[in-house]
């Protein structure tokens, strides 16, 4: 089959379209998926790039992607809930990864069916997306949900009409009441399109209050000190805004990495589809780890303020909420480019743009025709 891929890590330039060897179900657990579109990540051109390597030893040609969507081809004889034909949407697991291929292997239990209505492109432009802030929003069951401050880099499709949201059942079990409709909500968006973008998007009673653009306001110069009860950080700059942060608040992050422990416990470090199949993280890497974490919780401490680092775990029970809320109107996505599988030179072009966080408006997704 066809795939995109590196034959070492390498940054975008030196992506390769090539044949690898080709998929098929081999254990009874699995799900088999022809890709019809996947979208293109930070973390997916990062972790190529090497990121990872003195904790992760991948294997090569390294294929490239996590998130794609598109139409089960087989499964294996334990699988339940989707047969041949089905039209689903995936975060594929590291043990799985490769979702810049014609064809995707998974398990059910990161697998859902895609939104009616929408798009394979639409659909593969999601995953990540969606489930992140999902995820990050539920450590909020525990403070004060008055305030808002997020940053909407990568991961900014759904985090505001998330705000919209009733309830965010999460794959860890939380099923909780989430109002914002007489909260102060204040967004950071970045560069012109940005801002028209999240303005848009941000219509509707009680979403947003304020958007910032801080390439012409310093957010600590618009916000109030002590006044925020929530930051999503997904730039690495949240430290920079702890005066704004009110006591007993909370700072979620999904850009530095995490401490050892957390890392070692995630599901990044599964080897196979086996739970028990998991890497370790070597031990000096750890302790390095676990230190800079902790530095970072004490310096929050300081100013009262809870703060944690998160790693995405994909599960379709996220992804089946999702489904719901997407297939109900209340979330929505926005596809930026649609790139050729087969013009790698388009593909390496915007791989880059991710690679440098120049960002661009809207999701790019690898159309596979």
């Amino acid at each position: 089959m066809l795939s995109i891929n590196i034959p070492k890590h390498a940054t975008p330039d030196q992506y390769e379209l090539s044949e690898v060897p080709s998929l098929a179900v081999e254990r009874p657990t699995d799900i088999l998926i022809k890709v019809h579109a996947a979208s293109i990540n930070p973390i997916d051109v990062k972790k190529a790039s090497g990121a990872t390597k003195l904790v992760l030893r991948d294997s090569f040609p390294y294929k490239i992607g996590y998130d794609c969507a598109g139409t089960v081809v087989n499964t294996g004889s334990q699988v339940t809930r989707f047969k041949a034909g089905d039209e689903v949407f995936v975060r594929l697991p590291e043990c799985h990864r490769g979702s810049w291929s014609e064809l995707a292997r998974s398990t059910e239990e990161f697998v859902a069916l895609k939104p009616k209505g929408l798009t394979m492109e639409d659909a593969a432009s999601i995953p990540l997306t969606s489930m992140t802030p999902l995820q990050a929003l539920g450590v909020m069951k525990a403070i004060s949900k008055e305030k808002l401050f997020l940053y909407l880099l990568g991961v900014g499709f759904s985090q505001i009409p998330l705000l919209q949201i009733g309830c965010l059942p999460c794959h860890s079990g939380w099923n909780w009441p989430f109002r914002m409709s007489a909260s102060k909500k204040y967004f950071q968006s970045w560069q012109s399109d940005h801002h028209r973008f999240h303005r848009q998007s941000a219509q509707g009673e009680g979403v947003v209050d304020e958007i910032i653009d801080y390439t012409k306001s310093d957010p600590k110069a618009v916000i109030p000190p002590k006044s925020v009860d929530f930051i999503f950080d997904t730039t690495s700059s949240a430290m920079a805004y702890l005066s704004l942060m009110r006591p007993n608040g909370a700072i979620v992050t999904v850009s530095i990495l995490t401490s050892g422990d957390v890392l070692q416990n995630s599901s990044v470090m599964r080897r196979s589809p086996d739970k028990q199949d998991k890497a370790t993280v070597p031990f000096p890497i750890r302790i390095s780890l676990n230190a800079m974490d902790r530095i970072r919780v004490a310096r929050a401490s300081r100013y009262g303020v809870k703060y944690s680092s998160i790693f995405l775990e994909p599960n379709a029970i996220d992804l089946d909420s999702i489904r719901q809320w997407v297939e109900a109107g209340k979330l929505s996505t926005i596809v930026g480019t649609r790139l050729d599988f087969k013009d790698i030179e388009a593909v390496r072009n915007a791989s880059q743009v991710v690679f440098d966080g120049r960002g661009g408006v809207g999701k790019s997704v690898i159309v596979f025709v």
